[in-house]
């Protein structure tokens, strides 16, 4: 219960502070056209050439509009929920570095507010398109923040959920958590719901809050080092 009434406290300033940044959104069209800019000065790939080379296959595209509006909240709130029961001592490691994290992109909320790619012509707003829209056609609409790109929390989350479970969790099979930030990227630019720099930027800042995350105590104890149990200390002690 503490918990959730810390993380629900945490959510309810971030989104008041996302809708104080909408109300500041008449430069939003202005800093997409320099993002689009710079994106070109730094010779990064075409988002609107990779949308519609993904929109040759429909499937495609409404499986990364289902993955942008259905995994990234719950599979974040899923992990934290494990960590908590199972790995109580690493919990806190990932909670404060996520609500360091989200507290930076919040300031880049509120100084650069910035229109997604779908608002820009020579996108498509995939979710309009296919019937799977999270936000609708209105961009004033709502109580979401549309003009809050930079950086991207979706990259970032999910690139803070990948390397924590790497690093906490043992088994062989840890590594394809690195899936989950890839496929990430890869969707919010399909759906022109963020550019390259809103990714590169959050990864930055992530980088930042890692000294949070990387404090003693994340990591279980190897099996050598652990405390071993009454019974085979007994059982030692009677072979000798």
């Amino acid at each position: 219960m503490r918990e959730v009434i810390l993380l629900a406290t945490l959510f309810g300033v971030y989104s008041a502070g996302r809708q104080f940044a909408a109300n500041h959104t008449s430069s939003a069209y202005d800093h997409a056209r320099e993002v689009l800019s710079w994106q070109n000065w730094l010779h990064l790939p075409s988002e609107a050439a990779v949308q519609q080379a993904a929109l040759q296959t429909p499937q495609l595209v409404e499986s990364a509009n289902l993955y942008y509006a259905s995994v990234h909240a719950p599979l974040t709130g899923a992990v934290l929920l494990w960590l908590s029961i199972w790995r109580p001592k690493a919990y806190p490691h990932v909670r404060w570095t996520i609500a360091a994290l989200t507290g930076l992109a919040l300031i880049g909320h509120i100084i650069f507010p910035l229109a997604p790619p779908r608002m820009m012509p020579g996108f498509v707003d995939t979710g309009l398109r296919f019937g799977q829209s999270v936000y609708g056609p209105d961009a004033s609409g709502g109580v979401v923040n549309q003009f809050a790109a930079m950086p991207s929390l979706h990259v970032g989350w999910a690139a803070l959920i990948a390397l924590s479970m790497i690093l906490i969790t043992r088994t062989r099979w840890r590594w394809l958590w690195l899936l989950h930030p890839i496929i990430t990227f890869g969707v919010v630019v399909v759906t022109a719901n963020h550019y390259w720099l809103d990714g590169i930027v959050v990864l930055i800042l992530l980088a930042v809050s890692l000294p949070l995350l990387l404090r003693p105590g994340l990591r279980p104890a190897p099996r050598h080092d652990r405390p071993l149990p009454v019974k085979s200390v007994a059982r030692e002690a009677a072979l000798k």
